[in-house]
């Protein structure tokens, strides 16, 4: 948690999310892996992240803590001791080993082989089972309530709007700039500033307004630093102060530049580069390739220059590698003068906008002349077509045979633009749905794009498998590998919801070559995630495609992914395991494997902090072996806390045709010793003018003040409001006691103040003036009821009907606001509302045989009136009576429980019932029968070993009806307390995403 808090005071809300992640993972899994719901708990263990609490009652580890279990389902083999004096244990996990420590319990399930040890079986609550039910219901509950505890003290620590930030929860995408700022830039600095601020301005306030601005200069040498924010008016001010000066020579620091805007900005930006020159930095392509297909950004470039001048690099740079990049992003390479750039910077406008998605993207080069043909849906607006060429001559057709060419400014289809190597053609608003061509002649390279705005979409990624005793689906880290079946999982959006749309094909489609498709194969997982795997991966690079029919439409529709993947023969695995201390060197272990021909492969690596770093520059690989090996970073001593660190590392072979990566990204983190919370006490409340009727509160305020301190920790960093609507004031933050004064109308009553020390730790002080002068609910009571035509016999209930009468009130109450049914499918009428009794009657089939009737008052006192005309011939539960017990040769000491058994006799009768239908165990591991179940006496024998000390019997009648017995020969003064706890599923918007898998 400290990693996290301080990752977002550093904005580093990505790296914030992956911790975050693995955080929950570990808390969540204390639950489902822990004794803590066996031991009666109901609420989360607060200890587990409060680090100034200690974990207490621990079982250490010669201390037995389960029975056996040898059919491995036991319903809580935790020993009573353990139970009793609530000692806290966890399951061993053993995927290659059998060995634990003596009595200890397991994890349980096929995949731990310690549960084939004595004592057998796990305690695992991960699935719901038969056995387990109450327990996994139990730990979902605290597992949910534990993570929302956590979300809530992280929230508190960052504020709301950093809270959502870091969550990835925006309204829209985020927008970022890259500009070259050398002084031959000074007219492309005045037109990204023109742009920004008709961006800003035009989209103020509307859906399409970006959730957040991101500046990145670069010169040379210098780049940076980065400027985020979600203030579009700090925005404008800070590229205002954008000067162009300096650069000497033509080649630019262009691709460090755009190195820190993909590594600081979200997944699935939209990045815009403005520059002249060529990049200097030209040995960061291929990291910046790496970093695009991870994030998935989108990376447009403008380009003023010839991209032809003298180079200094070793490698030979020009505006084609800018072009490379754009294409492998799904974004733009547009080529201007300086005179022409105004026009070409509406693809801004175009693509800075919500809901954005691609029809069709290809690319041809060489170019030559050939047809595409793409599907345009009911759903899509503002759909636009970019063309990226010279010398180029294209026909435009709808559906209906209509064709406009490139020599129509204004046709029947729409209106084209065209600035130095791009067109643009904007359709009309009315626009054929269908089929659509377009036939494109250059012997020029050229690249294809069709946009619009549509809320049918899709996100994906490319996944693994893996096993274990959770198997599942892992966001694969770097290309999918080569000569095997690739593996995605897609989560489907449509107007609404998934469930609106049909998925047609899904495939993998080459957009630089002759268009080869690969078709897959389809997995509905549920809730429009879609599982796909694809056997003939397409060779070079291949996007994702997806049609479908839209159902409320009922139009075929088209999407495609935009960034560019391939395979490779290569595997790079590296997992971060924690966070890095500054000045303190960190290892991190990785691990290398070829499908291919082995040897010596280069290792790189780059860090967009430039810390120092050592790792072998080349392994020589074996085919189908893992070389493994070390990497050291080390981040200086006065780099701040939550500084994070994106780290690409590459994997070569020696004719450099092969390769593959692994993008990671690690924190730094200031070893903490403050993490005791703020002191926030309210010391004062001045309230006596609020008068009680609150609909008068208008004119009238009240005043609070309170005292917060920090002790002797780190220094309180803010002070804030979580709730209420008034005024807050207080003394300096740096004095050792800051005294908060709240002032708020009479109508906002309640108040919370939350104060976060420079580490993150958060301490609150709530207030309310609530005067709720009715607290009593309403009253429902049932006057009369006419249900005589009822038959007995339900299935004959059609033609007749029932009636009932109530009287409602409310006292000395505030007023009956509103009565309803929450219950039964007849007729409510009732009198007016404001009478001092409020008579019901309430008509309805004799097939529905439930009522209940609801009063609201008018402060939401809730009053409730229930009945039923229900037959019920049998209501006793069956007897159930413990007649005998065989237990003698039990030993005091259970652990020489082994050779021993004891049994037990118990009589059941249902008396004049309906009869007895079942007999089983709800307690128990031993073995259970008993006489004919049509007899008037059952007489029932539980035989089970010595371990197994506790047994309950469940005898339940034909009519529903519950009998019971319970027996227990430990050595103890009765049967331990059962808490259950009702099930409860909360989805959480982390997975995912903060996390999906």
């Amino acid at each position: 948690m400290v990693a996290i808090k301080a990752n977002i005071r550093k904005e580093n809300f990505q790296a914030a999310r992956e911790t975050l992640g693995r955080v929950l993972h570990t808390l969540q899994d204390f639950y489902a892996h822990s004794n803590w719901v066996e031991l009666g708990y109901t609420d989360p263990y607060i200890s587990l992240i409060r680090p100034d609490q200690q974990l207490e009652n621990l079982a250490d580890v010669a201390t037995a803590t389960c029975s056996d279990c040898a059919s491995g389902s036991c319903p809580n083999p935790i020993l009573s001791d353990i139970l009793k004096e609530k000692k806290l244990t966890s399951g061993y996990m053993g995927i290659f080993s059998s060995v634990k420590p003596q009595g200890k319990c397991s994890h349980g399930g096929a995949a731990d082989l310690t549960s084939a040890a004595i004592p057998r079986g796990g305690i695992s609550k991960d699935e719901r089972r038969a056995d387990n039910v109450a327990f996994h219901n139990a730990a979902v509950t605290l597992a949910t309530a534990a993570s929302l505890q956590l979300l809530e003290d992280i929230r508190s620590a960052a504020g709301d709007k950093d809270f959502l930030r870091m969550m990835g929860i925006a309204r829209s995408s985020v927008v970022c700039f890259v500009i070259d700022t050398t002084g031959s830039m000074s007219d492309d600095i005045d037109e990204a500033r023109a742009v920004v601020y008709e961006l800003i301005d035009s989209k103020k306030g509307t859906q399409d307004e970006p959730s957040e601005y991101i500046l990145v200069p670069f010169n040379d040498p210098d780049f940076g630093p980065m400027i985020r924010t979600t203030d579009p008016d700090e925005m404008k001010r800070e590229i205002s102060k954008l000067k162009a000066k300096g650069g000497g020579d033509v080649p630019e620091m262009c691709l460090s530049g755009l190195q820190l805007a993909l590594t600081g900005a979200p997944s699935s930006s939209h990045i815009y580069v403005f520059t002249d020159a060529i990049a200097k930095d030209i040995n960061l392509k291929d990291t910046i390739i790496a970093l695009i297909r991870t994030t998935k950004s989108t990376v447009s470039f403008f380009m003023t220059g010839s991209g032809a001048r003298r180079r200094r690099s070793l490698r030979a740079a020009s505006f084609n590698d800018y072009k490379d990049l754009a294409l492998a992003s799904g974004g733009q390479a547009i080529q201007v003068s300086k005179k022409q750039l105004p026009q070409a910077t509406d693809v801004i406008l175009d693509t800075s906008t919500s809901a954005l998605v691609t029809v069709l993207q290809r690319a041809r080069s060489p170019g030559k002349q050939e047809t595409f043909s793409f599907v345009i849906d009911e759903s899509l607006k503002n759909i636009t077509i970019y063309i990226t060429g010279k010398s180029i001559i294209f026909t435009l057709t709808n559906p209906a045979g209509v064709s406009q060419s490139q020599n129509e400014a204004n046709g029947k289809l729409g209106t084209i633009q065209t600035v130095g190597n791009l067109w643009r053609i904007r359709l009309n608003a009315d626009k054929q749905t269908g089929k659509w061509k377009i036939n494109i002649n250059s012997k020029e390279p050229y690249t294809l794009k069709v946009t619009g705005q549509s809320t049918i979409t899709f996100i994906y990624d490319f996944v693994e498998s893996f096993k274990g005793p959770h198997p599942g689906y892992a966001v694969l880290s770097g290309r999918p590998q080569a000569g095997q079946p690739a593996t995605l999982m897609l989560s489907v959006m449509g107007r609404k919801g998934p469930s609106s749309l049909t998925i047609g094909d899904v495939g993998l489609v080459t957009v630089s070559s002759p268009e080869t498709v690969s078709n897959s194969t389809t997995t509905d997982m549920g809730n429009g995630d879609i599982l796909v795997t694809v056997d003939a991966v397409p060779e070079g690079e291949f996007v994702v495609i997806l049609s479908g029919t839209d159902k409320l439409s009922n139009s075929e529709f088209q999407r495609q992914s935009t960034t560019q993947m391939s395979v490779s023969k290569v595997n790079l695995q590296a997992v971060v395991e924690d966070s890095m201390e500054p000045g303190k060197a960190f290892m991190l272990h990785f691990s290398v494997k070829t499908q291919g021909s082995g040897g010596k492969y280069s290792i790189g690596a780059k860090n967009d902090r430039n810390f120092e770093m050592s790792y072998p520059n080349s392994l020589t690989l074996t085919p189908e072996q893992y070389a493994n090996a070390t990497l050291t970073i080390t981040p200086p001593a006065n780099t701040p806390s939550g500084t994070d660190v994106t780290l690409t590392m590459e994997a070569k072979s020696s004719n450099g045709l092969d390769s593959n990566y692994a993008v990671l990204r690690l924190s730094v983190v200031t070893k903490i010793t403050d993490f005791v919370p703020p002191s926030c006490e309210v010391v004062s409340v001045l309230a006596a003018d609020c008068p009680k009727n609150v609909s008068q509160c208008g004119p009238f305020q009240w005043e609070l003040w309170a005292n917060i301190t920090d002790g002797n920790g780190t220094g309180i960093e803010t002070v804030s409001l979580r709730q209420g609507n008034g005024n807050l004031t207080y003394t300096s933050l740096s004095a050792p006691v800051i005294q908060a004064n709240y002032t708020a109308s009479c109508c906002s009553q309640i108040v919370e103040l939350v104060a976060v020390d420079k580490v993150g730790n958060v301490g609150k002080c709530y207030h309310s003036i609530e005067q709720i002068p009715d607290s009593v609910p309403p009253s429902c009571e049932v006057v009369g009821v006419q249900a005589a035509d009822c038959p007995q016999d339900v299935s004959q209930c059609g033609p007749f009907q029932w009636k009932l009468w109530a009287n409602i009130t409310d006292g000395n109450g505030t007023g009956i606001e509103t009565v309803s049914l929450r219950q039964g499918n007849g007729n409510l009428t009732y009198t007016s509302l404001s009478a001092p009794v409020i008579q019901a009657n309430y008509t309805a089939s004799c097939c529905s045989q439930i009522v209940e009737l609801v009063a609201v008052d008018k402060v939401g006192n809730v009053g409730k009136c229930y009945h039923s005309i229900e037959q019920i011939p049998d209501s006793v539960p069956p007897s159930c009576e413990v007649v005998g017990v065989q237990a003698a040769d039990c030993p005091q000491d259970v652990s020489q429980c082994g050779p021993f058994q004891w049994k037990l006799w118990a009589n059941l009768t249902d008396g004049n019932g309906t009869g007895i239908e079942t007999v089983s165990l709800r307690q128990g591991n031993g073995k259970l029968t008993y006489t004919s179940l049509s007899a008037p006496i059952i007489q029932a024998n539980y035989t089970a070993s010595c371990c197994s000390q506790i047994v309950e019997l469940v005898a339940l009648d034909k009519a529903g009806n519950v009998g019971k017995c319970y027996h227990s020969i430990e050595r103890s003064a009765g049967p331990p307390a059962l808490t259950l706890s009702l099930p409860l599923w909360l989805c959480l918007l982390v997975s995912a995403f903060i996390t999906r898998f």
